[in-house]
């Protein structure tokens, strides 16, 4: 399944040392995506949610020690992603009864 309308897959990535911010980082992104690899999430956002991650990574981290990278993946790049074990990026399915 490919993003809606709205969203954009991203690749976030971290490199953080101190293991306070790291567990607080890895928390945040988990109310955002897929935790799929050690220090890697994909999470499919809106341009709104984008703001906000990036708005309470900017406050969680040491600009001089932590480093955090979303790569946006378009539509036609996230169909052709290769995964070998495990399922590609999908978008979450919510069904609201």
């Amino acid at each position: 399944m490919g993003a809606s309308e709205n969203t954009l897959l991203y690749v976030v990535t971290y490199d953080i040392s101190d293991n306070k911010r790291r567990t607080r980082v890895h928390r945040l992104l988990c109310g955002y995506g897929a935790w799929t690899q050690y220090s890697l999430f994909e999470c499919w956002l809106t341009r709104r949610q984008l703001l906000e991650l990036r708005a309470k990574l900017g406050s969680t981290l040491q600009a001089d020690r932590d480093s955090v990278r979303l790569y946006p993946i378009c539509g036609t790049c996230q169909r052709g992603v290769i995964t070998v074990g495990g399922s590609p990026p999908s978008e979450a399915v919510t069904v609201i009864l």
